[in-house]
């Protein structure tokens, strides 16, 4: 007979993963903020503009942030380890789509 499993411990385990999974994510994003340099603008104008890009469904001033926040992360590939960079830029808690156009936040 099989040992049987415990979902409490299982659960459990899973609800932590979870809570490090957001708190990288949220890390990660307010590294994102100032390493772009937009943690010089007030709160109200930083959630503005992240609004704005939120809400924009042009495909290609979205393509072209997405190419200005590849071209922001290579040139920093440049002066830091590139494997960190990497790691970074491709971690799953974090969609893709935050990560271009917040890169571009001050020039709209």
């Amino acid at each position: 007979m099989r040992k049987p499993r415990d979902f409490d411990t299982e659960l459990k385990a899973l609800e932590e993963k979870a809570r490090e999974l957001k708190t990288r994510k949220v890390q990660q994003l307010g590294e994102l903020v100032i390493a772009t340099g937009a943690d010089q603008l007030s709160t109200d104008e930083l959630a503005g503009a992240l609004i704005a890009i939120a809400e924009t469904k042009d495909t290609a001033r979205r393509e072209a942030w997405a190419k200005r926040g590849v071209t922001f992360f290579e040139s920093r590939s440049r002066r830091v380890d590139p494997a960190s960079l990497r790691n970074q830029r491709s971690a799953p808690s974090q969609p893709s789509s935050s990560q271009s156009p917040a890169g571009s936040t001050g020039s709209q």
